[in-house]
């Protein structure tokens, strides 16, 4: 088993960006995905098989990670490989800037651009995106996606399985309830609650 052998699950787009940041940290790629990708498709690197097939191989990788976009299905899946005994890191693309007085639980991407300040916390299994910004003493919760271009003033609290659309912006302490949805553009200068979708500049809730 190589040293630095990493199975990514997810060969859509988002897959080859978290394979472009394994690479850029060291990491040998080898991709699975239920659907075959097509030809090209992996950037060059090997297809593994579908997910049964990467549960079978725990003992051929160093560590595992899910690139998928479903929150949910991210979360779920990624349990999934910590049940058959997969490490599941953390990849930080080296032209982010994250805070060391940061943290960031296993399983989550932080992309090229983004920016991560002090005491912020960041769950499992999130998504930080090109160009985000997390400030100050931020929570995402497990299972987040924060989109590129997203800015999260300080002390912002973003629910398990929540979605933060591109270019969204959220003032300093808000807090965004649980499975919430704010559409790409949107001004959020309340709470969101769970289970809903706002929207506009100031966002509001969707009907």
């Amino acid at each position: 088993m190589g040293q630095k052998k990493i199975a990514i699950f997810g060969a859509s787009g988002h897959g080859r960006v978290v394979a472009d940041i394994a690479v850029c940290t060291g990491w040998d790629v080898y991709f699975y995905d239920d659907v075959a990708p097509l030809s090209g498709a992996t950037l060059g690197m090997p297809y593994g098989g579908a997910f049964q097939d990467l549960v079978s191989d725990v003992d051929h990788f160093s560590a595992a990670f899910i690139a998928i976009g479903n929150n949910k299905l991210r979360l779920s899946l990624q349990r999934s490989l910590l049940d058959a005994g997969f490490y599941i890191p953390t990849l930080i693309h080296p032209a982010s800037t994250v805070s060391s007085f940061a943290s960031i639980d296993s399983g989550t991407v932080v992309m090229p651009g983004a920016v991560i300040n002090a005491a912020a916390r960041v769950g499992c299994a999130c998504i930080v995106n090109t160009g985000a910004t997390i400030d100050h003493d931020c929570l995402l919760e497990d299972g987040v996606h924060i989109s590129p271009g997203a800015h999260l003033a300080g002390i912002v609290s973003i629910g398990k399985g929540s979605w933060v659309g591109i270019g969204a912006s959220i003032r300093q302490q808000v807090r965004v309830g649980v499975n919430a949805i704010v559409a790409a553009g949107a001004v959020v200068v309340k709470n969101v609650e769970d289970n809903t979708t706002v929207a506009g500049v100031p966002a509001v809730k969707m009907r």
